[in-house]
């Protein structure tokens, strides 16, 4: 068991995102399951578009106020205090939270921890690819990388 109040914020600053982050299920040694407090000022977001191929995420907003883009069709999605969003482990899970409001931005970012995975970017046409630790995981990644869809090679090659 974890509180909240003793675990450290990390930062991510970006060129095209930011947060702050308390990876809480690390903390209280979760292995199959994460669980993140993220906080957004306002005009951030934490992540491009994406979903994973692998792992199922979720979202429960506790304050503040933003917009969730959702899906590869890029449906806006208002979130306040209270909105819980399930985001499956396919292209209809993809998803970008923004904080276009005017107050931090508090949320609980919960996961399954399954690897290895394949996140899709579609805005981009791009793919990551890690083994050896999920997405949001401490551990060492022997496989790891982020790549242009249309630089795939045939089999062979």
């Amino acid at each position: 068991m974890v509180n909240e109040a003793d675990v450290e914020w990390t930062d991510h600053e970006g060129e095209e995102t930011a947060f702050r982050r308390k990876k809480l299920a690390a903390a209280s040694d979760g292995e199959d399951l994460g669980c993140s407090l993220y906080e957004l000022d306002p005009g951030d977001r934490p992540w491009p578009l994406h979903y994973h191929t692998g792992n199922e995420e979720a979202f429960y907003v506790l304050a503040g106020e933003g917009t969730l883009r959702r899906g590869e069709e890029r449906e806006d999605v208002a979130l306040e205090p209270g909105e819980y969003v399930a985001c499956p482990a396919d292209a209809s899970g993809a998803h970008q939270i923004v904080n276009d409001g005017d107050e931090p931005l508090r949320y609980l970012a919960i996961s399954t921890m399954h690897e290895p995975d394949v996140l899709i970017y579609p805005e981009v046409n791009g793919l990551g690819v890690m083994a050896g630790s999920p997405p949001g995981g401490d551990g060492e990644r022997p496989v790891s990388g982020f790549y242009q869809r249309g630089d795939a090679v045939e089999y062979w090659d």
